[in-house]
C-alpha cells in the first residue's frame, strides 16, 4: 500500500495557491535521446507493494521511452519492506541502480540530500529543473545549486475515511471536526462493533505518521519554521507544548477506544484487513491509498481524505508534501540519460502519468486543476493554503523519527511517558 503506507508516509506546496512550480520544463518530454557514446539503457529501482504501485512506476518508464526513441528504462522492483535500507546499502556501496525511488530531504534512511553531500547522487544544474521544483520545498532536492532528485507528485497526509460506512452507524466526522468530536464519535462507533481508526501500533512508520500529522497543527500551525528553530538550538521537542499535546492526543484517542482492539501490537495487515472487512471507519496514510482501495473494491467503496483534527482551540492544518522522489546515481554510466528521465518525471506529461495512476496531485497544479473526488473534502484547506508540510523531512537523521514512532507505542502500552519520548528525540537530534 502506497510505499508500505510510507515511512512517513512543507508549507507552500499550494502557494499562489497551489505550487510555485508552474515553469514545468516545456519541451523536455519531447526531446531526443541523450547524445554521446553513453549507454542508452538505464535501470529504475523502486519498492512497489502492489500491482498499482508497480504499474505507476512502470508507466513512467514506458512513457519516457515513447518520447525518447531508442532508449530503454529497465524497471527493478526491490522488496518493499527492506527497500530503504537495501537501497541505502547499494548507494553507499557504489553499486546503486541508475535511477531509483528515494525520499527528499534528510530524515529517512533513503533520503536524497545526505547522498548529495557525499557525492553519491547525480546533480542536475539545468535551471529549468530547479525552477520547476515546488518553491517552498527546494531544500528537499537542491544542494549547492544543483537538483539531486525530482518529486513524483503531491500527496495529503491524514486519514483515509469511509464516510458512508461511518454515517451508517451514526458517526459524522468531517474536515471541520475537532479532536474532541472524534473522541466522542469513538464510543458511538464502538457501540456498533467498529473502531473509528485502524492503527498499526507496532510499526513506527504508522504511529510516527499519526504523531506528525497531529503536530502539523499543534506545533507547525503556529510556527511553520519550528525545524529551523530546533536546528539552531532555540527550542526543543521536550520544551515545546505542541509536541506534548500531539502525543497526549494519541493517548486520549487510545483510551477512548478510537483504535481497533490489539492496536499496540498490530502490523500493517491490521489496517488492510480491518478496512477491507468494514471493521474500522478509517486509517492513517498518504492520500494515494484511497485510490488503491477504491480500485481494488471495483467502485463499491467510496473513500474521502480528511485531516487529522487538532484539539479544540487549536486550528487544524492539513499536512501535504511532494517528498516522494526519484534520484539518480552519481555512478551511472548514462548520466545524460538519467538526467533526462528525471526531467521527464517532472514534466507535465510525467506528473500527469504518475498522479493518475496513484491518485496524487501533480506537482505544478494550480487552483484551477481538477481534484479527484476523494480530495473534495479537503479542497478548502488546499485552496486557502491552510497546509503544513510533513515535519520530519529535514530532520537531521532517521533515528529521530523512528524513536518518535516507537515512542508512541511505548506511551500507549505504558512503558514510556510523553516526556521521555520527547527527551529521546532531542537526544537523537544531537
Amino acid at each position: 500500500m502506497t510505499q508500505h503506507l510510507r515511512s512517513r508516509m512543507r508549507i507552500g506546496l499550494f502557494a499562489a495557491p497551489l505550487v510555485a512550480g508552474s515553469l514545468i520544463l516545456a519541451g523536455c518530454s519531447g526531446s531526443s535521446a541523450a547524445s554521446g557514446p553513453e549507454p542508452q539503457t538505464i535501470s529504475f529501482a523502486f519498492g512497489a507493494t502492489n500491482d498499482q504501485d508497480k504499474a505507476a512506476y512502470t508507466a513512467l518508464a514506458t512513457g519516457f521511452e515513447k518520447t525518447h526513441k531508442g532508449v530503454t528504462v529497465t524497471p527493478l522492483n526491490l522488496p518493499s519492506e527492506s527497500y530503504p535500507t537495501a537501497l541505502a546499502t547499494r548507494v553507499q556501496g557504489g553499486n546503486a541502480p541508475d535511477t531509483f525511488y528515494a525520499e527528499g530531504g534528510t530524515g529517512q534512511a533513503h533520503s536524497i540530500i545526505p547522498w548529495a553531500k557525499s557525492g553519491l547522487a547525480l546533480g542536475i544544474s539545468d535551471p529549468s529543473v530547479i525552477d520547476a521544483l515546488p518553491a517552498s520545498q527546494k531544500n528537499l532536492w537542491v544542494y549547492n545549486g544543483k537538483a539531486y532528485g525530482v518529486p513524483l507528485g503531491t500527496q495529503v497526509y491524514g486519514s483515509i475515511y469511509n464516510d458512508d460506512l461511518a454515517k451508517s452507524v451514526g458517526v459524522d466526522i468531517n474536515a471541520s471536526s475537532t479532536l474532541d468530536d472524534v473522541l466522542s464519535a469513538c464510543s458511538v462507533a464502538r457501540s456498533h462493533g467498529k473502531a473509528v481508526y485502524a492503527l498499526a501500533g507496532s510499526q513506527p512508520a504508522n504511529t510516527g505518521f499519526l504523531a506528525l500529522t497531529l503536530a502539523a497543527s499543534t506545533v507547525y500551525g503556529s510556527d511553520a519554521n519550528w525545524n529551523t528553530q530546533r536546528a539552531a538550538g532555540k527550542t526543543t521537542f521536550a520544551g515545546t507544548p505542541g509536541w506534548t499535546t500531539a502525543l497526549e492526543s494519541i493517548k486520549k484517542m487510545y483510551d477512548a477506544g478510537c483504535f481497533q482492539d490489539g492496536a499496540t501490537s498490530a502490523g500493517f495487515d491490521a489496517i488492510t484487513n480491518n478496512a477491507s472487512s468494514g471493521k474500522v471507519l478509517g486509517f492513517f496514510a498518504p492520500s494515494g491509498a484511497a485510490k488503491e482501495i477504491m480500485d481494488a473494491a471495483g467502485g463499491h467503496v467510496k473513500l474521502v481524505i480528511l485531516p487529522v483534527p487538532a484539539p479544540a482551540g487549536t486550528k487544524t492544518y492539513l499536512a501535504v508534501s511532494a517528498d516522494q522522489s526519484v534520484a539518480a546515481s552519481a555512478k551511472t554510466k548514462s548520466p545524460k540519460l538519467a538526467a533526462a528521465f528525471l526531467k521527464y518525471i517532472l514534466s507535465p506529461a510525467g506528473q500527469e502519468n504518475y498522479a493518475k495512476s496513484v491518485g496524487a496531485i501533480p506537482v505544478g497544479a494550480t487552483s484551477s486543476t481538477p481534484l479527484l473526488p476523494q480530495y473534495q473534502t479537503v479542497k478548502d484547506y488546499i485552496v486557502s493554503g491552510t497546509v503544513r508540510g510533513y515535519p520530519s523531512l529535514d530532520w537531521p537523521n532517521p533515528k529521530v523519527y523512528t524513536d518518535l514512532g516507537s515512542g508512541v507505542q511505548g506511551i500507549l502500552t505504558g512503558q514510556m511517558t510523553v516526556k521521555q519520548v520527547l527527551q529521546q528525540m532531542d537526544s537523537d537530534w544531537g
